[in-house]
């Protein structure tokens, strides 16, 4: 389970798999290693670009998988449950608030 704390936001949990998929996301996760670490307010901008990268990325994945099924006449597969978007949002708007407020955000500390 990851703990994202700062002094600017609420804390923000996240189990394991999901936490390490954003952390890799924005360059943070490479190994076992990176169970804590930091992000900066310098760090911020370019963590939210490629955040909403990968949201991009994954929705244009998806509606292109609908659309092929869709042209062989298939059912379009279903969601996965919880999609990207829906993960990434909180931990965004945490990153926008420490971003404003020019505060660190933590983990595994």
């Amino acid at each position: 389970m990851y703990k994202f704390k700062s002094r600017a936001a609420g804390d923000l949990i996240m189990l394991e798999p999901n936490g390490r998929q954003i952390l890799t996301i924005i360059g943070k996760y490479h190994g076992p290693a990176d169970s804590k670490g930091i992000l900066l307010p310098e760090q911020m901008p370019a963590a939210i670009a490629a955040l909403e990268a990968a949201v991009a990325q994954d929705e244009a994945r998806q509606a292109e998988l609908a659309r092929d099924a869709k042209a062989e006449g298939k059912e379009p597969p279903k969601s996965e449950g919880i999609s990207l978007r829906q993960r990434a949002l909180p931990f965004i708007e945490m990153i926008r608030r420490c971003q404003k407020a020019e505060m660190e955000i933590v983990w595994g500390v």
